[in-house]
């Protein structure tokens, strides 16, 4: 009988690569997401290759699948979840150098954010209908800050906020209907009512559709389609009390005002180049986004870095009455929190050793409105500049880089297939 070989066998190719324990966990993916943390700020446009989280990163990149959970969730906070992330796993790669075991680690972290929920929940809802407008305005403001439209924030916020207000409560964004119009400037964008491209239908004895029409751009007048006029009775026919001929760049378009249904609205927008619409677009949707969040939950959160410090003062409280390693996790949680307003002075240009150390004494004598006001390059009260961010926006970013963070922090063994070899190029440019 032939002996058996307990020998390992290799079944890789050559070429294969493995990762395991720590240089698994970490390293490679930390780099990853120290790429977008020049994207993080009001003033973020730092030259890099990657712009636009939600666009334009490779696929196959960790964060992608983060920043588009965040960007179904809310809407916005793509790049600050991906940020708060790579600054946990660098807190982290520290802490295992120092021989703490990853799940001492995830269950600091772990307590630390129940603190923090907890610190959110205990918000307050104004049920002043003036403020709660004012409020939208300033998230709005602060969203459109980072973004291709801060140049004229003031014209896109009111669009925004006017818009959000028409759905009444809904949150159905479908029923807010952007076009995209090349020529003129963003400046002249307008909102009107419902698009209907206008066709000649003069003299035809029949209605037939011309193209394909998406049922959002009709159930405004409060109409219903019918595929057949044999029992014409039955047909819910809409209606609207006024209808004129408007005309946006070279296209004629039907405006119809006074429909059934009052919160629907289009918003036509115009620029000199499609990347500049595409951008714009995006940048509108952010903002449509974060203020539906709002109107469902009102409670808001101050920007400006100022409740990252608040967030990072509940936490280490929570980890000077923790005994055990777990405490050493928490103070790590709220370290990388204070990161997010350093990163925010340095995209800036300006000194964040300062800024930091000045905002964390400000906030250590009670004043727990101060924030990072970038403008000046001083710290601010953020309630009186108005610096304010949606409080679920903010919420979905601490679970979202938490959660992130744990995945990668459970790995412990990455088998790297062989490289595909080169072969000549027969089609060359």
């Amino acid at each position: 009988m032939a002996s058996l070989s307990l020998a390992p066998v290799n079944i890789f190719k050559a070429g294969a690569d493995e990762e395991k324990a720590e240089t698994a966990r970490l390293f490679q993916r930390i780099l990853r997401f120290r790429l977008v943390v020049s994207m993080f700020g009001e003033l973020d446009k730092v030259p890099r290759s990657i712009n636009n989280l939600k666009s334009r990163i490779t696929y196959n990149f960790f964060p992608l699948d983060m920043s588009r959970v965040q960007d179904d969730e809310v809407g916005d906070g793509t790049t600050s979840v991906t940020v708060l992330a790579a600054e946990l796993l660098r807190e982290a790669e520290s802490l295992i150098a120092k021989k703490i075991h990853p799940q001492t680690i995830i269950e600091g972290w772990r307590e630390a954010t129940k603190a923090v929920s907890a610190w959110f929940f205990c918000l307050y809802f104004s049920s002043d209908e003036v403020k709660f407008r004012q409020d939208l305005m300033n998230i709005a403001g602060t969203t459109l800050s980072s973004k291709l439209l801060t140049h004229h924030k003031d014209h896109f916020t009111k669009l925004a906020v006017e818009a959000v207000l028409r759905l009444k409560g809904s949150g159905n964004l479908e029923a807010i209907h952007v076009i995209k119009k090349l020529g003129a400037a963003l400046k002249i964008n307008v909102k009107i009512s419902v698009k209907v491209e206008l066709y000649n239908v003069h003299r035809v004895l029949f209605i037939f559709a011309y193209k394909k029409v998406e049922i959002s751009n009709l159930l405004c007048i409060g109409g219903e389609i019918a595929s057949t006029f044999d029992h014409p009775e039955l047909v819910k026919l809409g209606s609207c009390k006024l209808i004129e001929e408007v005309m946006i760049g070279e296209d004629k378009l039907i405006h119809f005002s006074g429909v059934a249904l009052g919160e629907a609205c289009t918003i036509v927008l115009r620029g000199a180049t499609q990347q500049i619409l595409d951008e714009a677009e995006r940048s509108l949707h952010d903002a449509l986004c974060v203020l539906a969040q709002t109107v469902k939950d009102s409670r808001t959160v101050y920007g400006g870095g100022c409740s990252e410090m608040l967030m990072a003062h509940v936490v280490t409280q929570l980890a000077n009455r923790t005994p055990g390693k777990e405490a050493v996790a928490m103070e790590s949680y709220a370290k990388a929190l204070r990161m997010l307003p350093t990163i925010i002075a340095d995209n800036a240009g300006y000194d964040s050793a300062d800024l930091v150390a000045q905002l964390r004494a400000a906030h250590s004598e009670g004043k727990t409105t101060a924030g990072l006001d970038m403008k000046e390059g001083t710290i601010g009260d953020m309630s009186i500049l108005g610096i304010t961010e949606s409080f679920q926006v903010k919420r979905q970013v601490l679970l979202s880089a938490a959660e992130a963070a744990e995945v990668i922090l459970r790995v412990d063994n990455i088998i790297k297939a062989a490289p595909r070899k080169r072969v000549p190029d027969h089609h060359p440019c």
